[in-house]
């Protein structure tokens, strides 16, 4: 298979990249590799380097699939540059969808997000609920669903919502909720939780690269948005599972953040998926890579602080 992977240097694109190539795929990687390249090399393995607005400089090829993973990612990361952040996670999906049309790629898959529901108050959160992005995060989410819809009586399109992510990859984040208090328990003895209340769905990082492989191995599933997340807990439970594990003291101080949703994820598991992977396995992983001697600290693990210094801030973009 010819697969097409927009991001694939980052926190879940590696990983998938790993996959694919193990299995014997021919991948292309475009990305502007900010956060360092940690692919290797292989005969089945191009990487290109350029931001994924400037389709130009896409490779030419027959690809069965494009896998747009690449995105101005989470809340902060997006405040620090909203203008940047509306050029990459949207408008240049106008541009992607449009390009793998004029060369008959019959399949988009997109990494969206779980965020995109907002605060809702219903016991299981599923694709058919109102969408109430609360977040400039959340909306560039949510509009380039939208942009790549709109394009869906020309190429299948499948939008992925995934949870919070956690566990170990070639290109680390210790800025998402399960990794930083792995990070706080291990180093420090100590976990903070802002809030704690509130329900957040989690996936391991190994499930949600298998739903996109699921998915390219399933080109005919009905276009649309798709659930994936599979443990619905509190920060809180979160962090009193990290304390059994390590034992971490707990501290809890107030938050601002009211998101807080449960995804039901059966429209996914329905077209025959199933996870391998939990909470425990990831904070297992999480503590021997901690533990083992990692650099923790590198500014690429962190997305904001990296894109500080990159220069990436407001003041770089006219605002």
């Amino acid at each position: 298979m010819k697969v097409l992977v927009l991001g694939g240097a980052g926190y879940s694109g590696s990983v998938l990249v790993r996959e694919l190539l193990a299995r014997g795929d021919n991948v292309t990687v475009v990305d502007n590799f900010w956060f360092g390249d940690w692919l290797g090399e292989s005969p089945h393995l191009s990487k290109i380097k350029t931001d994924i607005s400037d389709t130009h400089m896409f490779p030419e090829g027959d690809f069965e699939a494009v896998v747009q993973l690449a995105n101005i990612a989470n809340d902060p990361g997006v405040e620090l540059s909203p203008v940047l952040s509306w050029e990459v996670n949207v408008l240049a999906s106008q541009h992607i969808a449009e390009w793998a049309i004029s060369r008959q790629i019959p399949q988009i898959i997109y990494a969206s997000s779980g965020s995109v529901y907002g605060v809702k108050t219903e016991s299981s959160v599923t694709e058919d609920l109102s969408l109430v992005p609360i977040s400039a995060y959340n909306k560039t989410k949510m509009v380039a669903e939208r942009v790549f819809l709109s394009y869906a009586d020309q190429i299948r399109v499948h939008l992925i919502r995934p949870a919070t992510i956690c566990g170990v990859s070639p290109r680390m984040r210790f800025d998402l909720t399960v990794n930083m208090l792995t990070l706080q328990a291990v180093r420090n003895g100590e976990i903070t939780v802002f809030g704690g209340k509130q329900v957040r769905p989690n996936i391991h990082i190994d499930d949600v690269v298998a739903v996109y492989m699921h998915f390219l191995d399933n080109p005919s599933l009905a276009s649309g948005p798709y659930n994936a997340g599979f443990q619905n807990l509190t920060v809180l439970e979160v962090a009193e599972m990290l304390s059994s594990s390590t034992g971490a003291s707990v501290i809890v101080s107030e938050s601002n953040d009211p998101r807080s949703y449960r995804l039901d994820s059966s429209k996914l598991l329905a077209t025959g998926f199933v996870p391998s992977k939990s909470i425990d396995d990831a904070i297992r992983e999480l503590m021997a890579y901690i533990s083992g001697g990692a650099d923790v600290s590198r500014p690429e693990w962190f997305t904001v602080s990296r894109m500080q210094n990159l220069g990436l801030g407001e003041k770089t973009h006219g605002n």
